[in-house]
């Protein structure tokens, strides 16, 4: 009889174990890995809030910039799959999977796709003493003067980095790349006129345009942004096939039971879609989304994709 006991215990464990588990979670704080700063910080830092109202946890930030976004990432792959430590994941990973030849992670193989949380869009901005207020005003200084203007980026693979990379390829122009640990001191740099052009996350740069620390010229999106009506996109200045946007999510690590995937995707979205974060996010330009996870993780693979195209087409590496 007692060892009938023992089966049927050990047989339920096994049944009920990873629900029992998920039914606990979360029973500490969530670690947050934030790999770069600028917009995806302030995005990061709202989603991060929101997950803690919704959890009952803290959800804490830690920042882990370098490497285009990929220190963070391997930190990240290298964590114990249990749900307590989550990736903000953007267009950047998607782009350095073919950016980066020897990347010590493989973005679908080491980590499970949660949702993808907002997308951002990308503004063309430049500091007041560059004489220029159109996209082709900035490509006749830039040709008339090649390799005397330079743009700032967030590091290369980054989509401040990829976003001035395609539109001087498109553009036919030279522009010195100069190369920052992430967003914020490459934002920085422009207002203080270390540089002239940034592709700047909308979300950060849009306040130094409205007090003109900034002139913002141009959006890369396909349309123009009800936010701002009156600034036209690259495509419509005369590149056509251009458009560059930023998009922000969460990934876990590989092997993360689905009973803990489910918990921090409603908590992911239930944060996006809070009224007072939602509203947030749309007024820095931002668009919530708060798919399903096999949703983004058909999206990251098509994602991928475009950008290897893009990158094999152009010859663009980091390494």
């Amino acid at each position: 009889y007692r060892v009938l006991q023992q089966v049927l215990f050990i047989a339920a464990a096994f049944c009920f174990g990873a629900p029992a588990f998920a039914q606990t979670y979360p029973a500490k704080p969530v670690r947050y890995i934030m790999p770069s700063t600028g917009a995806s910080e302030l995005v990061g830092r709202l989603i991060a809030q929101g997950m803690s109202e919704v959890l009952g946890q803290q959800v804490f930030v830690d920042l882990r910039t370098g490497a285009g976004g990929n220190l963070g990432a391997d930190i990240a792959a290298k964590a114990a799959p249990d749900g307590y430590t989550l990736l903000q994941v953007a267009q950047t990973h998607t782009v350095n999977a073919s950016l980066f030849k020897n990347l010590s992670y493989d973005l679908m193989r080491d980590f499970i796709p949660v949702t993808k949380a907002d997308i951002s869009p990308l503004m063309l901005v430049v500091h007041p003493s560059l004489p220029v207020k159109t996209v082709g005003e900035l490509v006749k200084i830039a040709k008339l003067k090649p390799g005397a203007i330079n743009y700032g980026s967030a590091g290369v693979g980054t989509s401040t980095y990829l976003a001035a990379e395609l539109f001087k390829i498109m553009a036919g122009v030279n522009l010195l790349e100069v190369p920052y640990r992430g967003g914020a001191p490459a934002q920085t740099a422009v207002i203080a006129g270390e540089v002239s052009v940034y592709f700047a996350p909308i979300a950060t740069a849009l306040p130094f345009v409205k007090d003109r620390r900034l002139r913002g010229i141009a959006v890369g999106t396909a349309k123009r942004l009800p936010l701002l009506p009156e600034l036209p996109t690259v495509a419509e200045s005369g590149y056509p096939e251009y458009e560059a946007s930023n998009w922000h999510g969460i990934a876990v690590p590989a092997k993360t039971p689905k009973e803990i995937v489910a918990p921090l995707h409603t908590a992911t979205v239930a944060a996006v879609k809070k009224p007072e974060i939602a509203k947030r996010l749309l007024e820095l330009g931002l668009t919530p989304v708060g798919d399903q996870p096999d949703e983004f993780a058909a999206f990251i693979r098509a994602d991928i994709e475009k950008w290897r195209k893009i990158v094999q087409q152009k010859g663009l590496t980091a390494d």
